[in-house]
């Protein structure tokens, strides 16, 4: 069960065979083990893009094991280079301070408090000084360090790299030495980070940890990772109409995949669910009963039945299981160029006719400015009663 548990959504997990032993020498023990994951304050807000591994850590809290909530505080002062092709600015330190008090807060809302570790990587990193630094720097080699994707590829495009972007790695590892972890878990794009751990641990005489990867979850278009800058996140501290009008504007095909990786239904909950609306049962219903349970995480079940409720009100029915999906380039674009655009009104001064008439609503919210410019990112947008359309805006 635990290992199935462990598995369920995950992208990679290496390497099984030593995470099973671990678990079974914890279930013979009664010794819990020690689950990491490392967030560091970049931002003073999550979407619920983050909380999918916040998720599997609450599985596996659930479980037994602890919990350890890292913050990188100290490795905020780098700036983490995963997946970036230049160098990214680090963060002061009262940004970081102000930062992971929200962080936390939120994660909370997803994890058990009374059952996670918090901790700061600057309380063992600090103590490191110049010395303890170079000795860390020597456990790993630089043809190792740009091995690594993002760093090999910003060499051959003689973009520059900082020297201090060599100690984001290693400093990401050392924190698996001195937690102890049995096992790390991050998005698919920390997975050098990860290894790292592994590396560090053997070479400071620890049993190395585990590593699980979560796969980085689509946003509201179902195309591109849920991202603020691309305007199709949900953030876990919106409100509950908001985010239950969210949940219900993606496609019926990533509902399934929010299914695995957002919800605390079994997979045995889903797949009969999955089953159902196969023969016959309307998607749609899958999807408020989605809708409700991430509402209800981040509010209350009351919020989240209240939030329905509105929802109804406010789209006459809501949004049909089945609407045209449009792409168009332009960001931002002033609503009546995208009505034009989108084929849902024939011209840029009846598109203002309707706004001025209160029949067109973007998200379920009703326009009622002309000069309404939406940025880029994916919106749901209605016109009358019966014209409805995905605007992917780029």
């Amino acid at each position: 069960m635990a290992l199935s548990i462990s598995l369920r959504g995950c992208d990679e997990l290496i390497p099984v065979a030593e995470w099973t032993k671990k678990l079974v020498r914890s279930e013979a023990t009664g010794v819990p083990l020690r689950i990491k994951l490392g967030l560091d304050p970049t931002a003073p807000d999550i979407h619920i893009g983050h909380t999918v591994v916040l998720n599997k850590m609450r599985q596996l809290q659930d479980i037994g094991h602890t919990v350890i909530f890292l913050i990188g505080d100290f490795t905020s002062l780098i700036g983490d280079p995963s997946g970036r092709n230049s160098t990214r600015p680090p963060l002061t330190p009262e940004q970081i301070k102000m930062n992971a008090e929200t962080y936390y807060r939120q994660a909370s809302l997803v994890l058990d408090p009374a059952k996670t570790e918090i901790r700061y990587n600057s309380e063992w990193c600090d103590p490191l000084g110049a010395r303890g630094m170079i000795q860390l720097a020597s456990r790993y080699t630089v043809a190792r360090m740009m091995e690594r994707n993002d760093f090999h590829d910003r060499f051959n495009a003689n973009t520059p790299i900082s020297v201090h972007e060599f100690l984001y790695p290693l400093m990401q590892g050392y924190d698996s030495v001195a937690l102890r972890s049995d096992l790390e878990l991050g998005g698919t794009d920390q997975k050098f980070n990860l290894l790292m751990g592994r590396h560090l641990q053997q070479e400071y005489g620890q049993e190395p940890q585990c590593i699980l990867t979560m796969p980085l979850l689509e946003g509201l278009d179902g195309i591109e990772k849920m991202s603020k800058s691309k305007n199709n996140y949900i953030g876990i501290s919106e409100d509950a109409n908001s985010m239950f009008a969210k949940v219900l504007s993606i496609s019926d095909v990533l509902m399934w995949r929010w299914y695995t990786l957002l919800s605390f239904r079994s997979e045995a909950e889903i797949a009969a669910l999955k089953a159902e609306v196969a023969a016959g049962r309307n998607p749609k219903e899958a999807k408020v009963a989605l809708a409700k349970e991430i509402t209800a995480r981040f509010h209350s079940a009351a919020a989240a039945a209240a939030a329905e409720q509105d929802f109804i009100n406010r789209s006459k029915g809501g949004v049909p299981d089945e609407i045209a999906e449009v792409a168009l380039s332009g960001a931002p674009l002033g609503i009546g160029a995208l009505l034009k655009a989108a084929g849902l009104a024939p011209s840029g001064s009846e598109a203002g006719r309707l706004i001025d008439g209160g029949g067109v609503r973007v998200d379920s919210s009703v326009v009622s400015d002309k000069a309404l410019k939406l940025g880029a990112g994916t919106y749901v947008v209605q016109v009358g009663k019966r014209k409805f359309a995905r605007v992917t805006l780029r």
